[in-house]
C-alpha cells in the first residue's frame, strides 16, 4: 500500500477544499474568495499537525464561512433560536424536542429517544423525518455555526454496548443533517454513553429522558 506523506496528504486536501464552495450566511453556496483559500490552506496545515478532530473541523469552518463579531453573535444567534421555536412549535410542546439556551450564545436541541429511536436501534423513526427536515432547514438557514452531535443512552447494558450506541445514533443524526444539505464541516459526533445522565437511571421514567441525543449548536466567532 503507497503512503501519502504529510506534505502531500495537506496539498491534496487543500486542493480538494478549495475546489469546493463555501456558504454565505444562510448556508447558501458561494465561491471562496482568496482569503478564506488561504485560511483553509493554514487550518489544514494546522491539522496535518496535530488539531483534534473538533478543532480542525471548526478551523476549516471558519476559513469557509468566516465568523461573527461583536453584537451580531447574540442578535444572530437569537434569531437561529426563535426560527427554532417557531419551526418546532408542536414538537416542543409534545415533548419531542426540547429546545434550551446555552451560555456563550450557544443553543441545544434535546431529541427524545422515546420519539426518535426505537429501543436498541440507531435508525431515526420515519415518523421523525418531518422534525428532522425543519431541523436541517434553519440549521442551514444558519450557515454560521457549528454543531455538536452527542448520543446518550441509559445504564440498561454493558457500558461497551452503550457507548457504541450512543456514537451510532449521533451519527444518525449527522447522516440525515448532512443529506439534507448541512456542509460536513459544520458536524462533529460524539457518543456519551451513559457516563451524562440527566435523571436516575433507577426508575423507567429516568431512563426515557437519559436516552436521548443532543444537538448543540455553537456560533462561529471572529478571531
Amino acid at each position: 500500500m503507497k503512503i501519502i506523506n504529510k506534505n502531500s496528504l495537506v496539498a491534496l486536501i487543500s486542493v480538494f477544499m478549495i475546489s469546493s464552495c463555501a456558504t454565505d450566511e444562510f448556508g447558501n453556496p458561494r465561491a471562496l474568495t482568496r482569503t478564506e483559500k488561504g485560511a483553509i490552506i493554514g487550518a489544514v496545515t494546522g491539522a496535518a499537525i496535530g488539531y483534534k478532530s473538533d478543532g480542525k473541523k471548526k478551523a476549516v469552518l471558519y476559513g469557509l464561512v468566516g465568523g461573527l463579531a461583536g453584537g451580531a453573535v447574540g442578535s444572530y444567534m437569537d434569531s437561529q433560536r426563535k426560527d427554532l421555536e417557531k419551526q418546532l412549535a408542536p414538537e416542543i410542546q409534545s415533548g419531542a424536542i426540547e429546545l434550551k439556551k446555552l451560555p456563550e450564545n450557544n443553543l441545544m436541541v434535546t431529541m427524545t429517544a422515546q420519539t426518535a429511536f426505537d429501543v436498541n436501534s440507531t435508525r431515526i423513526k420515519s415518523g421523525f423525518n418531518k422534525t428532522m427536515n425543519k431541523m436541517a432547514y434553519v440549521v442551514n438557514k444558519y450557515g454560521k455555526t457549528h454543531l455538536n452531535i452527542v448520543g446518550h443512552t441509559d445504564s440498561q447494558g454493558s457500558k461497551q454496548y452503550n457507548q457504541k450506541l450512543s456514537q451510532q445514533r449521533a451519527a444518525s443524526v449527522e447522516g440525515y443533517l448532512s443529506n439534507k444539505g448541512v456542509i460536513p464541516q459544520r458536524l462533529s459526533i460524539y457518543g456519551a454513553g451513559e457516563g451524562e445522565p440527566r435523571a436516575n437511571n433507577s426508575t423507567a421514567s429516568g431512563r426515557v429522558l437519559n436516552r436521548r441525543v443532543e444537538v448543540i449548536i455553537e456560533p462561529v466567532v471572529a478571531r
